[in-house]
């Protein structure tokens, strides 16, 4: 296959997924019992990257901010066990981050070019984040934040929560809680009290 029939493949791959409902592009991802599935921020993309960066329209935003609490309540209501998790970092970290992308070969594969933007388009990716947790923080599918500046303070702290909430009882009551200043539940003061960055 030549780079040119990639490309076509690609364009009409992006032509389905814009004529169709959002949510499709997901629903056959979905686990079946016994599975564990993983789904990364795409799964919220809608309400952040493409928000800020123009690529849907302010209708097709307030439709998902509108529906994806009803279709989280659904997955809930179907038996899927929904763990929701905003991993926060500051904005001197992802600076860092980024720079370690064009400098480190090991990283180099992780680079977007989306990355470009994030810096200068902070308050705005901050105030899409803001808007999100508000609006799909739910009782049945409720947000966690993690303070992530330190990875591996930060992925210890997300093993426990999901040991704590999806292992067998006789296996959670075995591992320590989450630290509390690591990893909490998402509250509205949360956003100007300091626990996630501004």
């Amino acid at each position: 296959m030549s780079k040119s029939d990639k490309t076509d493949k690609s364009n009409q791959s992006y032509d389905v997924e814009r004529s169709q409902w959002y949510f499709q592009r997901f629903v056959s991802h979905l686990p079946a019992g016994g599975q564990f599935v993983i789904f990364n921020r795409s799964w919220y993309n809608r309400a952040g990257v493409e928000r800020v960066m123009g690529f849907s329209t302010p209708a097709e935003q307030e439709d998902f901010l509108r529906e994806v609490p009803l279709f989280e309540e659904m997955l809930v209501g179907s038996g899927i066990r929904l763990v929701k998790i905003w991993m926060d970092v500051t904005k001197a970290e992802q600076a860092q981050r980024l720079a370690e992308r064009k400098d480190n070969p090991l990283k180099v594969l992780k680079s977007s070019p989306l990355d470009e933007f994030a810096q200068p388009r902070w308050d705005d990716y901050t105030a899409a984040r803001d808007e999100m947790l508000r609006r799909t923080d739910t009782a049945l599918a409720p947000w966690v934040c993690v303070k992530a500046d330190h990875k591996k303070t930060a992925r210890l702290n997300v093993i426990r929560h999901l040991v704590n909430r999806l292992a067998p009882a006789a296996l959670a009551e075995t591992v320590e809680a989450p630290d509390p200043e690591v990893l909490f539940r998402f509250e509205i003061a949360a956003l100007t009290d300091g626990r996630l960055c501004n």
